[in-house]
């Protein structure tokens, strides 16, 4: 029973009760999913947490089974939603579902995962499209809290989104699932899915929800929509900068859902340092963390500008002009990977500096001989050396 204990601590619930006792107890290797909708590009903490718990079935000897959901991205999850999402395009998807499935892989063993698009069999003869959606019903769709709020608000909610469940629902079916992982936010899905499989005589699986992990803002659900996220993939002085940002109050959380223990009795900067370099040292090694604090110590702490930012020739980047000017948004967006409005809002905002001095928001456009040798600072961890 050591196992079981593992399995389920730090679950939110396991439905239905007792069901997954009588599972493990017969010894037979479990099928464990997990699906993930890759409408962004990058796999942040939040992902992590579910993730984890996956791993652990995985080390338990359990068969797990990652599927990205390429179908029913072309949908949108409604959950937690109270408006439609935007649709994405099919090469967004492709490029988004290959990068969460190489993310996923700093936290699942490669070799011992089963990795499934849903594609595979959601993309059906209509025939048999209209043979699933008979085998639900409308009212039982409805039931769903986030359709209900958004009705009682006016808000529209599109048929892709109303027959969402039923598709995620098939993919226990298709995999035949005896185990499936989720968010708090993911229980009515999970659930749902016990029906479509009821509904095609497949012994239904057990459902475990996982907390929600706050945002950096230590309030809103991490996402890279609202801003508020950590990447997997982010740089190691990125993602120590993020985490040191995280509210006090919410440290709890970030301990218990990431290292599954009680955060400590430290100064809670101190705290903060120490899950810091942890995570980091998880995503990208030791040396890198202790590189990352460094770089935080010199840049938050001193108030300096770190040994080794990169030098940027103004001549090749984009925003140079034919008369000897620089129009900054372009630089800066051409420098560290940003929209060019996204530019623009640092700018108006005071947070980009030459030399540690705000850049005036009424001068889009400098001559270059005013850039040449100078600093360049955008936000509070992004620099570059700016030559001629």
């Amino acid at each position: 029973m050591a196992d079981l204990d593992t399995l389920k601590r730090g679950a939110e619930e396991i439905l239905p009760a007792g069901q997954l006792e009588k599972q493990l107890a017969e010894g037979d290797p479990l099928r464990v999913k997990l699906g993930i909708d890759p409408s962004t590009a990058d796999i942040h903490l939040g992902h992590v947490v579910v993730l984890t718990k996956l791993a652990q079935f995985q080390e338990a000897g359990h068969t797990v089974v990652l599927i990205i959901g390429d179908f029913t991205a072309l949908v949108g999850d409604p959950s937690g939603r109270d408006t439609t999402r935007p649709v994405l395009t099919p090469e967004q998807i492709d490029a988004n579902a290959q990068t969460y499935q190489d993310q996923a892989f700093k936290v699942l063993d490669r070799d011992r995962t089963e990795v499934r698009r849903n594609s595979e069999w959601l993309d059906m003869p209509a025939q048999d499209l209209f043979r699933l959606l008979g085998r639900t019903t409308v009212a039982r769709l409805l039931e769903r809290e986030d359709f209900t709020k958004r009705m009682r608000a006016d808000h529209p909610i599109s048929t892709l989104e109303l027959i969402y469940p039923v598709l995620q629902g098939y993919d226990s079916v298709a995999i035949r699932s005896d185990v499936e992982l989720g968010g708090t936010d993911q229980k009515f899905n999970l659930l749902f899915a016990r029906d479509i499989q009821r509904a095609y005589d497949v012994p239904e699986q057990s459902i475990m929800t996982l907390p929600i992990l706050p945002g950096t803002d230590g309030k809103q659900k991490m996402s890279k929509s609202l801003g508020n996220y950590v990447g997997v993939t982010d740089p190691p002085e990125e993602m120590f900068g993020r985490l040191m940002s995280v509210p006090d109050e919410a440290m709890g959380a970030y301990y218990e859902l990431l290292l599954g223990e009680e955060a400590p009795d430290d100064h809670p900067v101190e705290a903060k340092r120490a899950l810091a370099r942890r995570i980091v040292e998880r995503f990208h090694g030791p040396e890198a963390a202790r590189e990352a604090e460094e770089h935080f110590d010199t840049v938050h702490v001193s108030h300096g500008v770190p040994a080794d930012i990169p030098e940027v020739s103004l001549a090749d980047t984009a925003g140079a002009g034919g008369n000897g000017e620089v129009h900054l948004p372009a630089l800066i967006a051409g420098i560290f990977e940003i929209s060019s409005s996204e530019a623009r809002r640092l700018i108006a905002q005071g947070g980009v500096k030459l030399d540690g001095e705000s850049v005036d928001a009424d001068r889009l456009d400098l001559p270059l001989e005013q850039l040449s040798g100078r600093v360049l600072q955008v936000g509070k961890r992004r620099f570059a050396r700016l030559s001629p």
